[in-house]
């Protein structure tokens, strides 16, 4: 991997994360489901400006799966139709990760997702006065590390998700290790409950917490999205968009597509005089393997 010395702080990556594991066509009718589905939104994102798509995979039904085999399809469907960098999912609940691993060995994206903490993971509505859904996501160092092995094998960066202080913080063993190589690559997710708020606040306070030199990117999840990747287009960070995240258009009219709400992330890094990164500018800029 290579290391972008000369990093133009006006270039910004937008990523989009295509479909997530929670939402249902129920709630919109956009969101991705089989392999060809998947690739379609990929492509769509790719052509609206995206250059990063994050990936979950997906039973026919729409059920959430991890099987090696699926995300090879996805994979191979994707490449057919765009150049787009892939970025898979990990983010198992339990403490198998058997077969994320099989997927970073056998189908070597360029980037892999890395959950950096353990955290209560729940929505609660004030309408219901009740929780939604309310549960635990664990993560030790020995799951992380289980998977940062697997990843520094097969040669795909990790990405290092980090829904509060604590998990950027938590980061340092496993670069005191040589685990972590910088430069770093950080997500900081805001709006989950459990996590940090969605606060310019919260932002500043995980910049200062990675290490130097480090690339980030924010995760707005829900209605709070588009003010957050307003926020670190100001920081100078990168963004995320997509239907895993966020269903709605600042308007309050629902996404009919990735694409709809890359459109709208590429426009507001032109609107405040950056300008979006291309796949080959991702590449050198996230210190990727096929960076030249």
């Amino acid at each position: 991997m290579t290391t972008n010395a000369a990093r133009d702080p006006d270039l910004c990556v937008v990523t989009c994360a295509l479909t997530g594991v929670l939402a249902t066509r129920k709630q919109c009718e956009g969101i991705p489901y089989t392999p060809v589905e998947i690739a379609e939104e990929a492509k769509r994102a790719y052509d609206a400006g995206a250059a990063v798509v994050h990936i979950h995979a997906r039973n026919d039904d729409g059920s959430p799966t991890f099987a090696p085999d699926v995300f090879a399809r996805i994979k191979e469907e994707i490449q057919a139709r765009c150049p787009i960098i892939l970025n898979f999912s990990t983010g198992v609940l339990g403490d198998d990760v058997s077969e994320p691993v099989a997927s970073i060995r056998g189908s070597r994206p360029e980037i892999a997702a890395l959950n950096m903490g353990t955290m209560n993971y729940s929505k609660y509505s004030e309408k219901q006065k009740r929780f939604v859904f309310d549960m635990v996501f664990p993560n030790r160092y020995e799951k992380i590390m289980t998977l940062l092995a697997a990843m520094n094998e097969a040669g795909v960066k990790p990405e290092l998700e980090c829904f509060d202080t604590g998990h950027t913080n938590g980061a340092w063993p496993l670069i005191d290790m040589g685990m972590l190589k910088p430069p770093l690559q950080f997500s900081f997710i805001v709006n989950v409950l459990g996590g940090i708020p969605p606060l310019v606040e919260s932002l500043q306070l995980q910049t200062k917490i990675m290490p130097p030199g480090s690339e980030w990117e924010v995760i707005g999840i829900s209605h709070c999205g588009w003010r957050m990747l307003a926020t670190a287009l100001v920081l100078g960070g990168n963004v995320r968009c997509g239907l895993e995240d966020n269903l709605y258009l600042p308007t309050g009219a629902m996404a009919r597509s990735n694409g709809d709400l890359v459109e709208t992330a590429v426009r507001m890094v032109r609107d405040v005089g950056r300008r979006p990164a291309t796949v080959d500018e991702a590449r050198a800029i996230l210190s990727l393997r096929g960076a030249s």
